[in-house]
């Protein structure tokens, strides 16, 4: 277990692989904690640098008082790799993780040298949803959110085994300043332009059944980025890495081999 200690916050993150290796970071969702991989490390090739990490307000990492900016999000993640020292870096982001690759590889082209922007998007949803959402959570807990929540994330097959029990147990006992903190950054964010001037090598991916980026979404944003290339991952919702790990390893594998990072 590690900490960085950045100033106003303490961000856990977690190391693997080789040390010398080349880095890939990874971003998980709101919600989700760095567990979100834990089935896709195993089927990645060897000798990468994996670095992972529980964003502000989520899993081991510490929670300022809500709300966050996604400036705020960015900062993190930004001082986390000086901290390790990670330049260069291919960085997977999904859904929120997405959006804090988006904007980290506007602001600091020197740590990130490709992006996979995963079910994700340059702007996810619009402040009124972002505004019920945390009024329902205010006044229930995360608890309120958590069935309409599971069917957006998973597909009608993964949620009628009970694999889908232990991500809905990780999403409530998410600290709620943490989950509220993060719905604001969410709800303020608006990327479509900065996203639209970056020049480096992407990968979108999306499942055909995400309730909450939908494929023609993602592919929007992905599009944004001259050059980038668009998987769809059939029959996953909005955590494919959870519902085909071994699949969503083997685009990443692809992609590192295809960018020279493997």
């Amino acid at each position: 277990m590690m900490i960085a200690d950045l100033g106003d916050v303490h961000l856990h993150y977690q190391v693997d692989g080789t040390a010398g290796g080349a880095p890939v970071v990874f971003a998980n969702s709101l919600g989700t904690d760095m567990r979100l991989w834990d089935d896709v490390l195993p089927h990645l090739p060897k000798g990468l640098r994996i670095i992972r990490y529980d964003k502000r307000g989520h899993g081991l990492s510490s929670a300022p008082p809500a709300p966050y900016s996604m400036g705020a999000l960015i900062r993190d993640a930004e001082a986390l790799l000086d901290h390790l020292e990670v330049r260069d870096c291919v960085f997977v982001g999904l859904s929120i993780g997405g959006m804090i690759a988006q904007g980290l590889a506007v602001k600091r082209m020197d740590q990130i040298r490709a992006l996979v922007l995963s079910n994700t998007a340059a702007k996810i949803g619009t402040p009124s949803i972002w505004q019920d959402r945390m009024t329902a959570v205010r006044s229930g807990g995360i608890e309120a959110l958590a069935d309409a929540t599971m069917e957006r994330w998973f597909t009608r097959d993964f949620r009628a085994s009970d694999d889908h029990l232990s991500w809905r147990n990780m999403m409530v006992r998410q600290p709620v300043d943490g989950y509220l903190g993060c719905c604001a950054a969410i709800a303020g964010t608006d990327f479509y332009t900065p996203t639209s001037g970056l020049r480096l090598p992407s990968l979108g991916i999306a499942g055909s059944e995400d309730g909450s980026t939908p494929p023609d979404l993602v592919r929007e944003t992905i599009d944004l980025i001259p050059g980038s290339r668009f998987e769809l991952m059939r029959r996953t919702g909005h955590l494919p890495c959870v519902e085909k790990p071994v699949e969503y390893a083997s685009l990443l594998t692809q992609f590192l081999t295809e960018i020279g990072h493997i």
